[in-house]
């Protein structure tokens, strides 16, 4: 059994009787250096994590069955903690786990911020620009920082997207006897590095004239760099209503151009996933670009050609071709990868690739829509309506096993 102890910024001092009993009581006592230093000696064995951590972690453990381990974690361990990571190592039932007060918890109790209603952004092994997906007028939300840098890091990147004006409070080893509290304005951030030990506030103000970008999928063309190769705005909210993304699920945008469908698939939920394949070098690169700029840096980008770049990768719960639905092998192998209820969208231009949907169409059903869409343009002194090409979208759900009929028993289970 693994013991997992939450402790707080106050030590010792802020543990419970039972989970002072586990530290004492335990054969390996495991944490991060700052964490050993706070409880009082004893016979244990004394492990310092080692940086990385997560390759060594599974030995580190491994390597002492049998004796009683007890792992210590900054505030609640399943809280963007290391008590998620040995579940998904060890399991559910190899873990008893004593939680602490969370930093957000502390942090929301001195703001007087509705817990349920904050959102959360760890820059703990993290990029930055996760930010970028939660910026909103108004918007409220707490981030986990990784190091004495993490404020400024944070006022640097809400100027850079027209958020200067935004309000940051930085509160420091939060229920500690040197707990303390730095506000400021984003674009004006005065303060010096302080304690690596920081939860930051933010309450969103755009400069005039800053556009929101909304979470639903459609976002305006403007929001990509792209040479052309870019799924319309109008085309590409139909084309994401007909993938349906779910929390947890993951895309294979094959063809990706300027990467817009992952991007704005993984935007619609914090667990979506998404994998972007495209041959072009140069928009690949965009791609990482713009998933940075938009707020999913997590996006996995594959520079290769379809269909011999979609091996080996994980598989997919939605598939959508924006390019190559005429080269051989594209759709046999993205429907081979979908799993029952999987979603297929395809997006045709030319005739040739309208061809081929039509034959998967006939073959596999779904249903198959026409987009002309006109947008306003000027002509001279006036305005007049200027086409875009039309798009052919084929949607399919990948059927599952056939269910026997009502009140017919299934045959494989009758003897």
């Amino acid at each position: 059994m693994i013991t997992v102890v939450g402790i707080g910024a106050d030590g010792w001092a802020g543990l419970t009787p039972a989970a002072r009993a586990a530290v004492e009581s335990a054969d390996v006592i495991m944490g991060s250096a700052r964490q050993l230093e706070t409880v009082p000696g004893s016979s244990a064995e004394r492990v310092t994590w080692p940086s990385p951590l997560l390759p060594a972690l599974r030995d580190l453990v491994e390597s002492r069955q049998g004796r009683a381990i007890c792992v210590l974690a900054s505030g609640d361990p399943m809280f963007f903690g290391i008590g998620t990571t040995l579940v998904r190592l060890f399991g559910a039932e190899r873990l008893r786990v004593l939680p602490h007060v969370s930093s957000v918890s502390l942090a929301c109790a001195r703001l007087g911020w509705a817990v349920e209603g904050t959102e959360v952004i760890s820059l703990v092994g993290r990029p930055v620009a996760a930010l970028n997906a939660v910026l909103s007028p108004g918007r409220r939300f707490a981030v986990l920082g990784s190091g004495p840098e993490s404020p400024a890091v944070v006022a640097a990147l809400l100027t850079g997207r027209g958020y200067g004006p935004s309000t940051l409070t930085v509160l420091s080893d939060l229920g500690s006897a040197t707990e303390s509290r730095l506000d400021g304005a984003a674009a004006s951030w005065p303060h010096p590095p302080g304690s690596a030990l920081n939860v930051i506030a933010v309450t969103c103000r755009p400069e005039p004239l800053v556009e929101p970008l909304s979470r639903v999928p459609g976002l305006p063309d403007t929001a990509y760099e792209h040479d052309g190769q870019l799924t319309k705005r109008e085309v590409r909210a139909v084309s994401l209503s007909r993938l349906a993304p779910q929390p947890g699920q993951r895309l294979w945008d094959v063809g990706a151009g300027a990467g817009s469908l992952a991007i704005e698939w993984m935007r619609s939920h914090p667990a979506c996933t998404a994998v972007a394949v495209e041959s072009h070098a140069g928009r690949a690169a965009a791609i990482r670009r713009n998933a940075d700029t938009l707020g999913v840096p997590a996006l996995r980008i594959v520079t290769a050609r379809a269909p011999e770049g979609l091996a080996g990768l994980p598989a997919p719960d939605a598939v959508f071709v924006g390019g190559g639905a005429t080269v051989p092998g594209v759709l046999e192998t993205c429907w081979d990868a979908l799993p029952p209820g999987g979603r297929l969208v395809v997006n045709a231009v030319t005739l040739e690739s309208e061809a081929i949907v039509a034959q998967w169409q006939a073959r596999c059903g779904g249903e198959l829509v026409r987009l002309a869409v006109q947008r306003a343009a000027p002509v001279g002194r006036f305005t007049a309506w200027r086409p875009m090409m039309p798009v052919t979208v084929w949607s399919v759900t990948k059927p599952g096993p056939a269910a026997p009929a009502a009140g017919q028993p299934d045959l494989e289970e009758t003897p």
